[in-house]
This record gives C-alpha cells, sequence and structure tokens, in this order.
C-alpha cells in the first residue's frame, strides 16, 4: 500500500473514530488510530510522525488516558516519552479495512 493511501486510510478511521466518540478531540481520535493501526505506540513517535509538538501530544493523551479509551503503559521520567495502546474499549472503534 502506498504512503498516501496508508495517510488516507489513517484520517479515515481518525473521523470515524472521531464521530463514533464526539467529545474526543481530533489528536485524541489520531492517537487511538496511530495505537490500534500500529502507527505509533508512544507519544515523541506519534509527535515526530505528525509534526506536532511533544508537549501538545502528552497533554492530549493524558486527557484520553482519563477515558479509558486509552492505557498508559509506561512512561520515561528522562524525556518524558509515554507509551500507550488502545484500551479494550477502544477496539471496536476501528473500522475494518
Amino acid at each position: 500500500m502506498s504512503e498516501e493511501a496508508n495517510a488516507e486510510r489513517f484520517m479515515a478511521q481518525v473521523e470515524r473514530i472521531a464521530s463514533a466518540q464526539p467529545h474526543l478531540t481530533q489528536l485524541q481520535a489520531a492517537l487511538i488510530a496511530a495505537s490500534l493501526l500500529g502507527i505509533a505506540r508512544d507519544s515523541r513517535s506519534f509527535a515526530r510522525i505528525l509534526g506536532l509538538a511533544h508537549a501538545l501530544v502528552l497533554r492530549e493523551l493524558n486527557a484520553l488516558a482519563e477515558t479509558k479509551l486509552l492505557e498508559i503503559t509506561r512512561r520515561d521520567p528522562r524525556t518524558m516519552r509515554t507509551f500507550y495502546e488502545a484500551a479494550p474499549a477502544a477496539t471496536g472503534l476501528l473500522e475494518a479495512a
């Protein structure tokens, strides 16, 4: 699959998750989609791939962890890199491709 097709699939999943969970921000929906699709499983990688500030990703990640749709699995205290995975409650949000 081409990079463009992968990007389109990712964005379609983000839109699907955001529609199913209207209380989420687009960035929070993107964090869930990235985890479910295996694109990124830590805050630094996600920020780098999407060209976002790591601090912004951390803020959204921490807010998202409170929704129980995403679980923080590990934190690096030195770099603040936060590893995460989609919670079982989020697995139904991903549309089969």
